[in-house]
Formats: C-alpha cells, sequence, structure tokens
C-alpha cells in the first residue's frame, strides 16, 4: 500500500501552473516513494488538484503571512503543515522555492533536495539593485541548506556552482516525459507547430521571422500557449502573410493530439535580454517521443536532447536565417525528417524515459533520506 511507502513533500509555492506538467507527472510515476503536494497557495490552473495541501488561506492576513515568508523565510504555519505530512525528504521545485521551504525543513530535520529549472539560476539571480542582491543571499542559503541540489542539465548545474551551490551536491538528472498516448496521425496537417509560453526566452520572435524568411514553400504553422509576447506575436505573423493559427494555451493530452498532426517541433530558445534562459524543455521531449524530429539551437542543455544531424537540426541562438534554412531543409527532404524523427524518439526512450529517470530520482532520495537516518 502507498501509505507504508516514505513520503516526499513536493513543494511548489504556487500549485500548480498549468506550464508545469513535468512536476506533476514526476510525482505521478513514483513507484516507492508516495508523495504529498504542499505549496503556499493555490494556482487557478487545470493542474491543481484537491488534494494539494494549501498552507495559507485566501485572505488578506494569508497573504501577509506569505509575505512574512518571503521576507524572513520563517513560517509557523508553513512548518506546521509540513511536520503533518511526515516527510522523509522535502523537494522543492525551483531555487527560490528552495530557500521558502529550507528553514522549516532544517529545524524538523528533514533532508532537502532542490531541483534547478531554468530561470531561477538564469534570470532571477540577474535582477538589478537590492532584489537581486536579496535574491541571491536566499540562494546560497538555500543551496548551503539542501542535502541535494538537482541541475536538469549540465548548463544549469555550472550556474549553480556558479551561485554558491557546493559541486558535490549539484547532480544533472533529467526529469523525463511519459511514453505517448496517442499515435502519429497517418495525416501530418501541420508542417512546423511551436508549443512554450510566449516569452522572450522561447525565441518566438525568432521563429516568426523565419518563417517570413521562407521563399520555396508556405507552411501550415501552429502555436500553441500563452503569455505576454502573444498578441504582438500574432500580428506580426498577420503581417508577414503566415499560414499561422494560434491555438492558446492547451492541457496536456491535447497538446499529444496535437504533436501526432504535425511534422516538425520548432523550439527556438535563446538567452532573454534579462538574462532568463531555459534548462532543457519538457516540450522538445515530449516531441521526440511521438517521433518529431525538432529544429531548435544551441542554448543551455537542448544539445543534450537534440543532437544535430541525428534527433534534428540545430542553430545559433538568435540566427533567423539558419533557422529558416533548417526548416525548410526538412520540410523539403520527407526521408530525412523521418529518419531524423524515428532517432529522436529512440534517444528519448533510451534518455529521457518518465519511468526510468524516476526510479533514479527514487534512489537519489533514498541515498539523502539514508544519511539523515544514519
Amino acid at each position: 500500500m502507498r501509505a507504508q511507502e516514505p513520503v516526499v513533500a513536493v513543494f511548489r509555492s504556487r500549485l500548480l501552473a498549468g506550464s508545469e506538467t513535468f512536476v506533476r507527472n514526476q510525482a505521478a510515476a513514483l513507484t516507492r516513494w508516495r508523495p504529498a503536494f504542499l505549496g503556499t497557495a493555490r494556482e487557478p490552473s487545470c493542474l491543481a488538484e484537491a488534494t494539494d495541501v494549501i498552507a495559507f488561506p485566501d485572505s488578506a492576513a494569508g497573504r501577509l503571512e506569505f509575505l512574512r515568508l518571503r521576507v524572513t523565510g520563517r513560517s509557523p504555519r508553513l512548518r506546521a503543515h509540513l511536520a503533518a505530512l511526515r516527510p522523509a525528504v522535502v523537494h522543492a521545485h525551483f531555487g527560490g522555492d528552495g530557500w521558502l521551504i529550507s528553514r522549516a525543513a532544517v529545524e524538523l530535520r528533514i533532508p532537502l533536495v532542490i531541483t534547478v529549472h531554468g530561470q531561477d539560476v538564469t534570470r532571477q539571480p540577474n535582477a538589478p539593485g537590492p532584489r537581486g542582491l536579496r535574491y541571491r543571499r536566499n540562494l546560497r542559503t538555500a543551496f548551503r541548506r539542501a542535502s541535494l541540489v538537482i541541475a536538469v542539465s549540465g548548463h544549469l548545474r555550472q550556474q549553480a556552482i556558479a551561485l554558491g551551490a557546493d559541486p558535490a551536491k549539484v547532480k544533472v538528472h533529467h526529469i523525463g516525459v511519459p511514453a505517448p498516448r496517442v499515435a502519429p496521425a497517418p495525416a501530418r496537417i501541420w508542417d512546423v507547430l511551436f508549443v512554450g509560453r510566449f516569452v522572450a526566452k522561447k525565441g518566438i520572435d525568432d521563429l516568426i521571422e523565419a518563417l517570413g524568411l521562407l521563399t520555396g514553400v508556405r507552411p501550415r504553422a501552429l502555436f500553441v500557449g500563452a503569455g505576454p509576447l502573444h498578441d504582438a506575436m500574432r500580428a506580426r505573423a498577420a503581417g508577414l502573410g503566415l499560414d499561422a493559427t494560434f491555438l492558446g494555451a492547451q492541457d496536456p493530452a491535447a497538446v499529444a493530439r496535437i504533436m501526432a498532426t504535425s511534422k516538425i517541433f520548432v523550439s527556438p530558445s535563446k538567452t532573454a535580454p534579462d538574462g532568463d534562459a531555459e534548462g532543457l524543455p519538457t516540450t522538445i521531449l515530449e516531441a521526440a517521443r511521438v517521433g518529431l524530429p525538432t529544429v531548435s539551437t544551441r542554448h543551455s542543455g537542448i544539445p543534450e536532447a537534440v543532437i544535430d544531424g541525428r534527433t534534428g537540426l540545430l542553430g545559433t541562438e538568435g540566427d533567423r536565417t539558419a533557422l529558416a534554412r533548417n526548416i525548410e531543409r526538412l520540410l523539403a527532404d520527407e526521408p530525412l525528417r523521418e529518419r531524423l524523427g524515428r532517432q529522436a524518439r529512440r534517444h528519448a526512450e533510451a534518455y529521457f524515459d518518465l519511468g526510468t529517470q524516476t526510479r533514479l530520482l527514487e534512489e537519489l532520495y533514498d541515498s539523502v533520506a539514508l544519511r539523515v537516518r544514519g
């Protein structure tokens, strides 16, 4: 029975943004550990669940207590909720949330694992003035208190170390994605697919401009996602006369069905002007699992998943001409596209399978829990 298994308290301050399927999927794939979700506030999204434990009430008093937590790192209420779960390990996603839960974990003598995903060790530490200074100080404290820091790519491991994490504590561990529940459709109706938040680091502007550079082909492009750049990007696509459809945010099942009807996946990530960078986009892994080759960039951990010329095509981030050339190359060469798609699927199965990666995660939980018991 799951009740007899050791508990890992999965901490995310806001439970749970619709773009963070990887957090929920990883916890659901645990087999020897039982996850219990703990947060400070409920996020109105398709990923929120009634069983999530929310520490602070949705009231003025609750918001004030959360503010105190952010400033001091201490909350008796959060500590009490954590203690009530009786976890053997606390696993915080993102460095800032590691800071929020770290004092309670230390006081309760529960080993803390922190996973860094991207902006928490790229954009946020580079915030100007006192805000950035405070964040960097808090991050160093969280890293010091943690028993283990997990980086989702080698690039982010180096970022965490540069920000004060003990190299001996920082391990690269890929989250992985589940096996697809849908088969590729006989007719691939979308030529180019983009799935992601409409923010600068996703390179959505580069993709739209690259599509505008194409001369020999006018692909049907589908854009899935939402964010602050959505309206501007939609207007730019219309201005360029692109055959582009914007669906807005979709739930994971819908995204899987869309991927199964597409020819190539494009993820032109880059470092944003404010320093925000990717870890390793799970959408690339999800596309690979259904046999989609990816056109992307040599950015952060992406080359760990997209092997240039074998599972997709890579270019320099921000190079719109190279992006257009790689898109056109794959659309014009069906045998190449299918070969790269098959190899992408095999590569994802071998190195990014959710079940395999989660078993490895459980071994990491075992190791930190054993150190405390010993």
